[in-house]
């Protein structure tokens, strides 16, 4: 958080030209007491809703993408990899083979170690690129398991900090993320090249 308070903004003045500073409380609505997280690369998702995901399978369209519209950081030989369109955390990766197959027991061998080269080398550029402490890695196979999209195998890396989980995520469902997504994604491209 800043030390600014974030519910104070400047306004313009319509007579002078000027910025003039204003209370949140003095704007639309109703004035409370919650500090606004803006999230702008959500209304993507709000806007398609989740019907987009019942039509086509994000992990076999991002390929057929630009990488910076696909958000893809690296572009393997059987598998790729992507920065998550509704992150964890900022630069939450995941690692997906082209091909369309639900779970790890049906991916080849040649798929497994890639993914798995792909994860090692995902977690060094993480590491160098945002100095986290740790790392959440995990694939949800199955809607049951909790897999939002159970019809595409993809694996998750995510960067961890120890000052990452406040009070946020656990009382006010809400994550804080610092970055905006082509930003992240250019880092970790630019890093993981080299």
């Amino acid at each position: 958080m800043r030390d600014v308070d974030e519910s104070r903004r400047e306004a313009p003045d319509a007579g002078a030209g000027e910025s003039t500073l204003v209370d949140a409380a003095t704007l639309a609505g109703v004035p409370d007491e919650f500090q606004r997280l803006w999230t702008p690369h959500r209304m993507a998702y709000i806007k398609a809703g989740p019907e987009v995901l019942r039509h086509e399978c994000p992990f076999c369209d991002a390929p057929r993408k630009s990488d910076e519209d696909g958000l893809i950081v690296f572009r393997g030989r059987t598998a790729y990899a992507l920065l998550n369109l509704f992150p964890y955390n900022s630069g939450h990766l995941l690692v997906c083979p082209y091909r369309h197959i639900a779970t790890y027991d049906q991916a080849s061998d040649e798929e497994v170690a890639e993914i798995g080269a792909l994860t090692q080398q995902g977690m060094r550029v993480l590491r160098e690129v945002s100095r986290c402490d740790g790392f959440n890695i995990g694939m949800n196979q199955g809607h049951v398991a909790g897999a939002g999209v159970d019809e595409h195998l993809h694996q998750h890396i995510v960067p961890r900090w120890a000052s990452d989980a406040n009070f946020f995520p656990i009382i006010a469902k809400t994550k804080a993320l610092p970055q905006l997504l082509g930003d992240v994604r250019r880092a970790v491209a630019d890093a993981w090249h080299g």
